[in-house]
């Protein structure tokens, strides 16, 4: 029906997945706008079937019952080129038994069947019906206009407006939204099914994500924000990560594509594992794309509840992990049972100490006294491969980055780099964090 593309122009983003599958929005996704000034906040919620007492249909029905309840206006999506169905109907009553006002938007109507919405629509019942075309940009202005004259009075809190659809066609997918002061993002990635929405849920306190035990039932990427002790969290719940082999509807690719997307746009990743099931090899490829992405990694070990009721012990299954994980020997471990919240304040104590390493700054001076106690004999380099290291330099942050001005024009050897990074480690701790480590000849060009 084109209720992605309508969310999208309005809040002038790419946050929601659009495409011709049915039923692809499944959570809330939340939005920011404005008009004329007024800051307003965009709900959008899949399709609302009432009555199917099916799993994932009924907690995407009660993830928009949610959402109208807060919201202050509602829009009600409908599609201009399909005949009116029983469910929107249905839907026409519900949405207008809340007592709140509701639009009602018809979609895909272009210039020349504007009429059509003074015949049929009306029998919803709706006294505001407003033909637009989201795909084009037309007829905005009138149903903008209409809806600011719902607006709470400017003093009042930031306006909240449900975007609601019948359950045909389109969908949405979180992004980052502006924020007035710092906060750390941070991605929940994994394979699907290993508690990803879940843990939202716990750390967020609400049920912002559907759960359920079908692999593959987040396809959006879910946002929230936290704030806890004075520090604020932006957690990402995205899509579980499949083989390419393994992934075959529309909507389960597109979710895959916006997953790596909003882990480049991370901080901080929670790549999950499923200890019930233990260390698969897509777990690995998984942390791969986080740590080429350059994100801090906290390694989030799900299920231990599971694990541990069959004999397993933690030091054993943490061996495991360094073994199966040996790119990210400076990722830290933390053992949780998402459904109960066993473990998560730890793992906000982790995330809280990553992020702040990831931001760490070294003076020249403290990393030049450091420079001068390292016996780089111990690297084990080719004579011919040396090269000598004047001093260092941090020129950058998240993740820290070190410029090494060195004697020749040649790239680090790769026991160099690692021994360099090991040394770098022990003195400067950086846990969780990976380190950028760069060279210019003394004088000359910096070598990427």
């Amino acid at each position: 029906m084109g209720k992605s593309t309508l969310f999208n122009r309005l809040t002038r983003s790419r946050r929601s997945l659009v495409g011709d599958e049915p039923g692809m929005t499944r959570d809330r996704i939340y939005g920011k706008a404005s008009w004329e000034g007024r800051p307003y906040e965009l709900v959008d919620t899949g399709g609302m079937l009432p009555g199917d007492a099916e799993l994932i249909p009924e907690a995407i029905f009660r993830q928009a019952q949610t959402a109208i309840k807060a919201a202050d206006a509602i829009l009600f999506v409908v599609d201009g080129r399909s005949v009116l169905t029983s469910t929107d109907r249905q839907l026409a009553q519900l949405l207008h038994r809340t007592g709140k006002p509701v639009l009602l938007v018809v979609n895909k109507v272009d210039s020349d069947r504007q009429e059509r919405l003074t015949d049929e629509f009306h029998e919803l019942g709706l006294r505001e019906v407003y033909g637009v075309s989201s795909e084009h940009g037309l007829g905005f202005q009138d149903l903008l206009e209409a809806l600011a004259a719902h607006f709470p009075p400017e003093e009042a809190a930031e306006v909240e407006v449900a975007v609601t659809p019948a359950d045909t066609g389109e969908e949405a997918v979180a992004a980052p939204l502006p924020v007035e002061v710092p906060e750390v993002r941070i991605a929940i990635v994994g394979r699907p099914n290993v508690g990803k929405s879940t843990l939202l849920n716990q750390l967020t306190g609400e049920e912002r994500s559907i759960v359920s035990e079908v692999p593959g039932t987040t396809r959006d990427a879910v946002d929230a924000l936290v704030v806890r002790d004075g520090r604020r969290y932006r957690f990402v719940d995205t899509a579980g990560i499949r083989r390419k082999g393994k992934t075959h509807l529309m909507a389960e690719k597109l979710s895959v594509v916006m997953a790596r997307r909003h882990l480049e746009e991370a901080d901080v990743a929670l790549v999950m594992i499923d200890a019930g099931e233990g260390i698969v090899s897509s777990d690995a490829t998984i942390a791969g794309y986080a740590s080429e992405s350059g994100k801090s990694v906290i390694l989030v070990v799900n299920k231990w509840d599971l694990a541990r009721s069959r004999g397993v012990k933690r030091q054993d299954f943490e061996q495991a992990v360094r073994d199966s994980f040996k790119f990210l020997a400076y990722a830290p471990v933390v053992f949780l049972t998402a459904k109960n919240g066993h473990g998560v304040p730890g793992l906000y104590q982790e995330i809280t100490r990553v992020a702040a390493e990831r931001r760490k700054r070294i003076s020249t001076a403290q990393i030049n006294r450091f420079l001068a106690t390292v016996d780089f004999k111990r690297a084990g380099v080719p004579r011919a491969q040396q090269v000598r290291i004047y001093y260092i330099s941090q020129v950058g942050i998240g993740p820290p980055c070190f410029v090494l001005f060195v004697d020749k024009a040649r790239d680090l050897h790769f026991s160099y780099q690692r021994f360099l990074e090991n040394q770098l480690r022990a003195a400067f701790n950086f846990r969780g964090t990976p380190i950028v480590l760069k060279t210019r000849v003394s004088g000359g060009k910096k070598k990427k």
